[in-house]
């Protein structure tokens, strides 16, 4: 009896042992023969992420300046820029306001000079007149309208604006949608600029047309841009 038994627990220790190596070689194979799909296989490709300034689609070249301008979403989310990486106005900065809202950037050195907002619904207009006309020489002018660009327009005022490149200034009107970007010294109308009449009939949201959105590249001799035209 006692041969007996202890030739059934060597048998059953023999029977756990094969087993448990059975198990382990079965698993270990899997494991080698397991392959992820290409896709998935992180780490034997690397993964390029190409970071541009301000968001843009594609990277600017050399010698240009990125920029990304967005209009006011009806009388509820406010305009943004973005210069060289650089948010200038947002609303997340708490520095823009109804009407018109304008940057001025040194066209040489990319460098922000000044932002400020313009009610073109019940401001004094003659401030916006005055502010166009003290801009330096040389200077990129940025602008988005906001809710109602154009109840306080007058002739002066969309004089002004032509003269900085843009070709929808004398049609700007109310709570219309429009993103620009011109100059102070730029003698031919500017690629950079788009315009959306309110129309009750198209307007996205109720009473204004759809936000529009800006981007580019913007060449630090503007001799070059009638050549480059916004992305």
């Amino acid at each position: 009896m006692r041969v007996s038994g202890v030739l059934h627990l060597l048998a059953f220790i023999f029977a756990l042992v094969a087993t448990w190596i059975f198990i382990s070689s079965y698993i270990s194979f899997n494991m080698k023969t397991l392959r992820l799909p290409r896709w998935l296989d992180l780490d034997s490709q690397a993964i390029p992420v190409v970071r541009t300034k301000c968001g843009l689609s594609k990277p600017c070249p050399d010698n240009f300046f990125a920029f990304k301008i967005s209009s006011g979403a009806a009388n509820v989310v406010g305009p943004t820029m973005c210069f060289e990486n650089l948010v200038i106005m947002s609303p997340v900065k708490n520095n823009v306001g109804r009407g018109l809202n304008i940057a001025l950037v040194n066209g040489t050195t990319g460098i922000v000079l000044t932002q400020k907002c313009f009610d073109m619904y019940s401001g004094d207009v003659k401030l916006l007149v005055k502010f166009l006309k003290d801009i330096p020489e040389g200077t990129l002018v940025l602008m988005a309208s906001y809710d109602d660009p154009g109840t306080k327009m007058n002739d002066e005022t969309r004089k002004l604006l032509s003269s900085l490149g843009s070709s929808y200034a004398n049609q700007l009107g109310f709570r219309d949608s429009w993103v620009f970007l011109g100059a102070k010294d730029l003698k031919d109308k500017s690629p950079f600029e788009q315009f959306l009449k309110n129309n009750p009939d198209s307007n996205k949201y109720e009473g204004w047309p759809e936000l529009l959105e800006l981007e580019g590249c913007v060449p630090q001799k503007r001799k070059a841009w009638p050549s480059v035209a916004a992305q």
